[in-house]
């Protein structure tokens, strides 16, 4: 294998390493200044977009176990990875693209596990991880102020009512 050739892989396969996720778009509609705005946008969530060639792309995620993505690269492809948070970064190119009608999500992987398009888009329709956290701990705060409000009910109950003076 050429030198620069062997390059490129490993520079793809340095990408692919930053994360457990991978989500692929085409971009063949975005501006220099819109992929700008684009990864100034991914930074908060740690995420980066690259442009990747299909060629270089394919001998890394095969050498890395991801998932058969061979229909998925065709035309131009770009990745976006890194960060910790997939869904916040699905929530952040959905909005980017209802936004600018120019980028294409076309698969993603998440865990070494194909997700579609549509699938990203569920996902970036869920609540943060913040929000899902704070609901739950309402719940537990509700249940146990329930439990407390059935308690104080029967003690109430049980006790022989005071007599009128």
């Amino acid at each position: 294998m050429r030198a620069e050739k062997q390059y490129l892989i490993d520079e793809v396969s340095g990408h692919l390493k930053k994360s457990d996720y991978v989500i692929l778009a085409n971009f063949i509609k975005l501006t220099v200044a819109e992929t700008a705005e684009l990864r100034k946008r991914l930074a908060p969530e740690k995420a980066e977009f690259h442009v990747v060639k299909n060629s270089s792309f394919r001998v890394a995620a095969k050498a890395l176990g991801l998932p058969d993505l061979e229909k998925s690269l065709t035309g131009q492809t770009a990745v976006v990875v890194g960060g910790k948070n997939p869904a916040g970064v699905a929530k952040t190119l959905k909005k980017f693209i209802e936004e600018k009608q120019k980028l294409e999500v076309k698969v993603g992987v998440i865990d070494k596990k194909l997700m579609t398009a549509a699938d990203l888009a569920k996902l970036a329709d869920l609540p943060s991880f913040e929000a899902l956290r704070s609901m739950f701990l309402g719940m537990l705060t509700m249940q146990g102020a329930a439990f407390v409000r059935v308690l104080d009910a029967k003690v109430k109950k049980e006790q022989p009512a005071a007599p009128a003076a």
